[in-house]
């Protein structure tokens, strides 16, 4: 499909990704295939701001509307693009703050989130997936110190502080991973995470979706089997709940449809119709462009159907509604200076710890 072809096509189900730093000829027809609606990046995928900026920019010159760009971005280990990037610690240091000092953690956090959103939107990324909502019980290593706290109360004070931060910069918040991954130890990258609570037990990890405005939710491929026999991101009732009890009318994104996790559903074709079927508006395949080609070949949802035009509109809300600051007008930016002095003061308080 050439880009004349794909004016005013609407944005699809599935998030995908690339291999380089450059676009391919394969690249670009799949991107611009209809069932795409988005692209994640990765490290491998960065070289240095420069090369990142003009990606983006191709990226979005492919269709219209433009793909919505997507990153982890959190901060800590978490982190794709790190040189000529601030370093944003780990969210676990601010929640540390918050225990001994709440207002200037949520202050900070505030700052933070601003910059973490300004220096991305500058080069051309439209979102992070961030703010991770996992209670930290401190035995799952996925999780570890990119959760905020313990406490959900803490949880939904700090995250909303970053949301803020995001949408003053105008970056969507997308929080994870529903309805909470972390009790389990188990690593959903690599294995098939069982969480055995009752749903009365899982409604402390719930707390800190409520009242949040975020953007976006992303289901955790975790079992939780004395609600549904199916991993949240495909389980129908969990994303009713989501939907319903939570009043969540945003994107719900699935994880990484090519994690163990997913396993559970068959092959790419029956996880992305699983996934689908649920209640997911975007489908995420990460890391494996045979799988790709597969679902773009044998896939075929109703591309005319209300549903699909749902999710459809539901995708395009991903996209910024103001323009973005140049980088050269960042260090001139009082809220973005702000988030550098508030990492500063944050490494300094870890540093004294």
């Amino acid at each position: 499909m050439n880009t004349l072809a794909a004016i005013n096509l609407p944005l699809g189900p599935l998030m995908i990704d690339i291999a380089g730093t450059e676009l391919t000829a394969l690249d670009r027809q799949r991107l611009c295939h209809p069932l795409v609606g988005g692209l994640i990046l990765f490290a491998r995928n960065y070289a240095d701001p420069q090369q990142l900026e003009s990606l983006c920019a191709e990226i979005h010159g492919l269709r219209q509307p433009p793909l919505p760009i997507a990153v982890d971005h959190e901060g800590g280990r978490v982190q794709r693009f790190r040189a000529g990037f601030t370093h944003v610690p780990p969210m676990r240091a601010l929640g540390e703050w918050w225990d001994s000092e709440p207002q200037a953690a949520l202050a900070a956090t505030r700052a933070i989130g601003y910059l973490l959103a300004a220096e991305l939107r500058a080069r051309g990324v439209d979102l992070s997936f961030t703010p991770v909502l996992d209670l930290d019980y401190g035995g799952s290593e996925v999780i570890g110190n990119r959760a905020f706290h313990r406490q959900p109360q803490a949880v939904r004070e700090l995250a909303g502080a970053l949301i803020e931060g995001l949408h003053q910069a105008g970056m969507i918040a997308c929080g994870k991973h529903f309805p909470g991954h972390g009790y389990v130890a188990a690593d959903s990258h690599v294995a098939i995470p069982r969480d055995e609570r009752s749903l009365d037990a899982l409604a402390e990890d719930m707390a800190p979706y409520r009242g949040l405005a975020l953007d976006g939710v992303m289901p955790a491929h975790v079992i939780y089997p004395a609600v549904d026999h199916q991993p949240a991101g495909f389980s129908a009732r969990w994303l009713k709940i989501l939907r319903d009890e939570l009043a969540f009318d945003g994107v719900i994104f699935s994880d990484d449809l090519s994690m163990e996790g997913a396993s559970v559903a068959g092959d790419i074709v029956a996880r992305a119709e699983a996934a689908w079927a649920a209640g997911c508006d975007m489908l995420l395949v990460c890391n494996a462009p045979d799988a790709v080609g597969d679902l773009l070949a044998r896939w075929q949802p109703a591309q005319d159907s209300q549903r699909f035009w749902r999710s459809s509109q539901r995708i395009a809300r991903l996209l910024p509604q103001h323009p973005a600051l140049d980088w050269t007008q960042l260090a001139e930016n009082a809220a973005y200076r702000s988030g550098q002095q508030a990492i500063a003061s944050l490494v300094s308080l870890t540093s004294l710890a």
